[in-house]
């Protein structure tokens, strides 16, 4: 069974691996997680739209989605989308139990990820510094 630690870490990875990412606006690029959050604006809620549906072993999944505002304010998402169905099934099933545990729904759930992910993410040493 996936811990709490599991599934960050396995958000993060995800979300890291969706970099270098460019708006499609401006053409601003952001180099890594750390420095789109560092840049952007998050705006509402974290979506969690199969567990929304509850439908928590997708065969098709919508996904999970988070927007941010880039500074030129056009609206940036990442999302779930490229992770492997085995994975997404893993944390959907965490999430299920996890939601039960705590009495949440599961979008205060992932927003308490997403909000945890942001934390660390900030909270370490920058890329290609001592420390690394």
């Amino acid at each position: 069974m996936m811990t709490e630690a599991d599934v960050i870490r396995a958000m993060r990875e995800h979300l890291e691996g969706l970099f270098p990412k460019v708006c499609p606006v401006c053409n601003r690029r952001f180099a890594s997680l750390r420095e789109y959050l560092q840049l952007t604006k998050q705006i509402g809620s974290a979506m969690p739209y199969d567990a929304e549906f509850d439908d928590w072993m997708p065969e098709n999944p919508v996904g999970t989605v988070t927007f941010a505002n880039c500074p030129c304010g056009n609206t940036l998402s990442l999302s779930s989308e490229g992770m492997s169905l085995r994975q997404l099934w893993s944390l959907l099933l965490w999430a299920k139990l996890e939601t039960n545990r705590r009495g949440m729904t599961a979008q205060e759930l992932l927003n308490y990820l997403r909000a945890e992910i942001i934390r660390q993410v900030l909270a370490g040493p920058e890329p290609g510094r001592p420390g690394n």
